[in-house]
């Protein structure tokens, strides 16, 4: 409700702002007890876990003029739920984390966090601090740029218009003077790289974990009128104890798994961080408290949860903890109230390592994943586990260069052979992974796209499948990367990167055209959205991989006629192979019960255990156990 501003709040204006003296206001509302202290906020399409699993990734991903679509999918996508005094009822978990961390100095009465569309609610002239945690503000990682460039005449996908609607929401307020702005969240580089911290009205961007003594430090900065400084960096905890779990929901019943993550890829920002695996009682505590307040839903964040359970062990990292994982997600998915489980982050070296450890996840997690694929899935019910993988390239060239580890405890040599022989054993066991591409490298050349294409069709020679997300270059700031400069906007592409993009798009759509006139739908509009807009928007070395994607003209023709790159055939090892080429000190963590192991290989103990014995026996080789 709207009403005049009270002889005390018009004081306080005047206190702000000399020149509204004894001048006529505008209507504005004054929160009757003048305002939190301290308001937190999220975009959001950051914010909602209420709508279809994949929506946050097309908020972040189409321009607006395509809005529509995402309306008519999701009717009630902006609906979202409120706790009785106004405040949120779910947030994004660096914003609950943040309200953990400033619980500890302030009084609950002192912080609130709310939606974009209550910040009146909550903005009055007792205000002195704004906080906004964002993932993507302006619309410049990964996948987002090049999708919003492909569809629409704006860079600018509807999560950055979203944002941007909130920051002016916030410097418009009539109490702006009173307080302070700061941006945190793994998007606020964007923010200091654009340099339009003004522009946005923003005075601080906080780089870092809010559970530094640095982030109470600046809140007291701001709560005391004190200038702050336009960028800071908040250190990450270095040990488990350190690490907060927030008491409130999540969006999405995000709950900290690990940190970190070891493979030192040269483009990625997480894995700056220390490596931490937190503690499966604080695990299950956050899982619970979300269940408490009505989340149906939970997810373990993580960078690669095959790490969890062997961070600063004996065992190198990158042999999966079978046990202790399979302990943790079941009890997860077994906490009663939670109906469904969404995966996060892997890596694909530990389906190689381990595939009985993802035949017992499979059926730990399958019963709980909300997500069907009943043209790809075995299951029963046709459900299916799609967690988020890097693939990144097929060149070997390219990623001995920019992820020499990513393959660990194999050569980076092999990394098409781990690719192949991970996904031969993630989808026998209904895994279906989402898996990311960069194309236009630093660097690139042709010959290392076409790499990258002949991987693609040679998932498709073998049945494989995984949902392909291509994307340009973003070089993320604070990376090992974040100077170089590769592709950096769609008309710079070359015909080959083009196809790239667009064979894995096709690939995609395999899953999902059930109906006969589903392919022509997507010729007649592809084509269509090409005569409207792309052909000008994209350039010419557009056209015929689009022509492709259609499937207008067949791909073996366009081959013939020297369009597109035909797909070569790639040579690759078997999982007997790839392990017959790992080192002794490598080999010995090998799980005996696997099978694939060399004649005359020697296991430890640990990696033999009970009932497995008599599956080795059945079929592993010749092999020695040592006590």
């Amino acid at each position: 409700m709207q009403t005049f501003i009270e002889p005390e709040a018009q004081r306080e204006l005047e206190k702000l702002d000399p020149a509204a003296l004894g001048k006529p206001q505008p209507t504005a509302y004054v929160p009757p007890d003048g305002g939190k202290l301290i308001v937190l906020t999220a975009p959001l399409t950051e914010s909602i876990d209420h709508a279809g699993y994949f929506i946050q990734m097309a908020l972040a991903s189409l321009p607006q003029w395509l809005e529509f679509v995402l309306d008519k999918k999701y009717p009630k996508w902006r609906e979202v739920e409120r706790n009785g005094d106004g405040s949120a009822r779910y947030m994004p978990a660096g914003v609950r984390v943040l309200e953990k961390s400033l619980l500890r100095k302030f009084t609950e009465n002192e912080v609130v966090a709310c939606f974009p569309d209550d910040l009146d609610k909550f903005i009055g002239p007792n205000t002195r601090m704004v906080a906004v945690s964002t993932h993507n503000p302006l619309g410049v990682t990964f996948a987002a740029g090049v999708y919003t460039s492909i569809f629409g005449s704006s860079k600018e996908p509807l999560n950055s218009i979203y944002a941007r609607a909130m920051f002016k929401k916030i410097k418009e307020s009539p109490f702006r003077k009173n307080f302070q702005v700061v941006v945190g969240g793994s998007g606020g580089w964007q923010i200091t790289q654009t340099n339009i911290l003004e522009e946005l009205g923003v005075d601080c961007v906080a780089e870092g974990r809010s559970e530094s003594a640095d982030t109470l430090a600046l809140f007291d900065k701001a709560i005391a009128g004190e200038p702050l400084p336009r960028e800071i960096n908040l250190s990450h905890p270095t040990s488990r104890d350190a690490i907060l779990f927030p008491d409130k929901r999540t969006t999405f019943g995000v709950v900290e798994m690990t940190t970190g993550c070891g493979r030192r890829c040269q483009f990625c920002v997480p894995d700056l961080n220390p490596q931490i695996d937190m503690p499966k009682a604080r695990i299950m505590d956050a899982v619970r408290a979300n269940v408490r307040e009505g989340n149906k839903v939970i997810s373990l964040a993580t960078e690669d949860m095959f790490i969890w359970g062997q961070v600063h062990t004996d065992t190198p990292f990158y042999f999966p903890n079978r046990e202790a994982l399979v302990d943790l997600y079941s009890d997860v998915v077994n906490t009663p109230g939670v109906d469904h489980h969404l995966l996060s982050h892997c890596t694909m070296a530990p389906f190689v390592v381990d595939p009985e450890l993802i035949r017992q996840l499979s059926e730990v997690l399958l019963p709980k994943s909300p997500i069907h694929l009943p043209l790809l899935s075995s299951h029963p019910q046709k459900k299916a586990l799609v967690p988020l993988i890097g693939l990144e390239t097929g060149s070997v060239r390219m990623a001995r260069q920019i992820m020499p580890s990513k393959g660990v405890p194999f050569s980076i040599d092999d990394w098409p052979s781990i690719v192949l022989e991970g996904l031969r054993v993630a989808n026998q066991n209904n895994w279906f992974p989402m898996m990311t591409l960069m194309v236009g490298n630093p660097g690139e050349t042709d010959e290392d796209t076409q790499q990258t294409i002949d991987l693609v069709y040679e998932m498709e020679r073998r049945n494989l499948f995984a949902f392909l997300v291509p994307s340009i270059f973003t070089p993320l700031h604070d990376t090992r990367m974040e100077h170089q400069v590769g592709v950096t906007h769609t008309g710079r592409l070359t015909p080959l990167q083009w196809q790239l993009l667009m064979k894995c798009w096709k690939h995609n759509l395999r899953p999902g055209q059930y109906s006969w006139w589903g392919p022509m739908a997507w010729r007649a509009g592809s084509i269509f959205m090409w005569l409207y807009r792309l052909r000008k928007l994209n350039g010419p070395n557009f056209t015929w991989p689009l022509f492709m994607f259609s499937g207008v003209i067949p791909e073996r023709m366009l081959q013939a006629m020297g369009k597109i790159h035909a797909g070569r055939p790639v040579p690759s090892k078997s999982r007997r192979e790839l392990l017959a080429a790992l080192r002794p000190n490598h080999l010995k963590h090998m799980r005996a019960d696997n099978g694939d192991l060399p004649e005359g290989f020697i296991a430890s103990a640990q990696n033999v255990s009970g009932e497995n014995v008599r599956k080795v026996a059945a079929g592993a080789g010749n092999f020695t156990v040592l006590p």
